[in-house]
């Protein structure tokens, strides 16, 4: 588990589970990311192609340049919209 960002709006939490190495080839991944939005106080997890296409834009962010927060957040906000799971605290 990596914090990757941490915003007044927004964290970003990157998993990465390690499955055993498979016979034919090199060891495989799983993980994906978790998006907490501060604000609407909801998180969403993201797998697969999903995942893939948030690391994706990502980088491109921050191949363009050094994007701000406010940049940052906008793009964040376009799959955290996408959380239905309220955040409990214990």
């Amino acid at each position: 588990m990596h914090m990757l960002y941490n915003s007044d709006s927004f964290i970003v939490v990157q998993f990465e589970v390690p499955l055993a190495e498979a016979d034919t080839g090199p060891q495989l991944n799983r993980g994906g990311f978790e998006i907490v939005d501060k604000f609407a106080r909801k998180e969403i997890f993201i797998e697969g192609a999903l995942a893939e296409s948030f690391s994706q834009g990502v980088q491109a962010l921050i191949e363009d340049g050094q994007p701000s927060e406010d940049e940052l957040d906008a793009f964040i906000e376009q799959y955290a919209v996408m959380g239905q799971q309220p955040v409990v605290m214990h």
